[in-house]
């Protein structure tokens, strides 16, 4: 009795219309109790605030970001598979790959211009010394690495290095701000993946050469691609073509079957999930309101 005669009391009082205009301040004694809330307090409520409305095509462009690193991850598992069957040798590799990270390497200076050019004699005595220090502290270690997982079977290395490589895919940094991502932890996913495969391979020389592309490719080929993308936008969807088409090549090589899944993926993520997402945006509900915490504009 007692408990429903507290609460008919509270609930009177919460209820209980100020004399005097409200105002949503706390410094102040109104002379309403602390659950009052005034009948002008969902006035301020606002839907879908930051909701974006999306073009189809430009969904499409942009999401060649994804099926770039889907590639180079397939590219990269391709040559591990070329390198096991004997089709490359880990010379023929260490070579290819060095010429093209060259190349790339000229054109980065010639995108970054006159800033290059000035700090160019200091900049390129540091990138030298830094891949002669990569080069002998690589082939140095590159036994080691070789036997880190000996005592594990061949098939606990495969899972293992297919959940690094879906990870580098997972939490690799597409240039947005919508999801928590973390590109130490996709490289670093990449280099366990392909330090296990280099496990399985026949000499040191494989070891070596399979870690060194693996940098090429995680580390310093997605610089390169941002790079372009933001000096050149119309050099986006080139990059994502021949990117894929080569990928596509290697994989047909080796299986028609993950070929053909490979374009069907390709194809889901590039024209199918934008087409998703612009049909479920009018569906989105966001509300917005004084309940919000507070945030400090300039």
């Amino acid at each position: 009795m007692a408990d429903d005669t507290r609460e008919n009391f509270f609930s009177k009082k919460s209820t209980k219309s100020p004399k005097m205009k409200w105002r949503k301040v706390l410094y102040e004694d109104q002379h309403v109790p602390d659950n009052y809330v005034s009948d002008t307090f969902l006035d301020e409520m606002r839907k879908n605030l930051n909701t974006r409305n999306y073009q189809y095509w430009p969904v499409v462009r942009e999401s060649g970001v994804v099926t770039q690193q889907i590639s180079s991850v397939c590219i990269f598992a391709v040559v591990f598979i070329y390198m096991k069957i004997a089709w490359l040798t880990p010379q023929m590799l260490f070579v290819f790959s060095s010429v093209l990270t060259s190349i790339g390497y000229v054109l980065n200076d010639l995108i970054d211009g006159g800033e290059a050019r000035r700090q160019s004699e200091r900049r390129r005595r540091d990138d030298f010394s830094t891949v002669v220090m990569f080069i002998s502290f690589g082939f140095g270690l590159s036994p080691i690495l070789m036997t880190l997982t000996e005592t594990i079977s061949t098939d606990t290395i495969y899972a293992m290095t297919t959940i690094m490589l879906l990870a580098n895919v997972l939490f690799h940094d597409y240039g947005t701000n919508a999801a928590v991502v973390s590109g130490a932890l996709s490289f670093n996913a990449a280099i366990f993946a392909s330090v296990c495969l280099a496990s399985r391979l026949p000499s040191t020389w494989h070891g070596f050469a399979s870690v060194t592309f693996a940098v090429e490719v995680f580390a310093l080929w997605p610089q390169f691609r941002r790079k372009v993308k933001a000096h050149n936008p119309r050099c986006h969807v080139p990059m994502t073509i021949v990117t894929g088409l080569v990928a596509a090549g290697c994989i047909y090589s080796v299986s028609t079957v993950m070929a053909v899944i490979f374009v069907i993926i390709h194809i889901f993520i590039t024209f199918i999930c934008p087409m998703l997402l612009i049909h479920l945006q009018p569906y989105k509900n966001t509300i917005h309101g004084p309940w919000d915490e507070a945030m400090i504009q300039d």
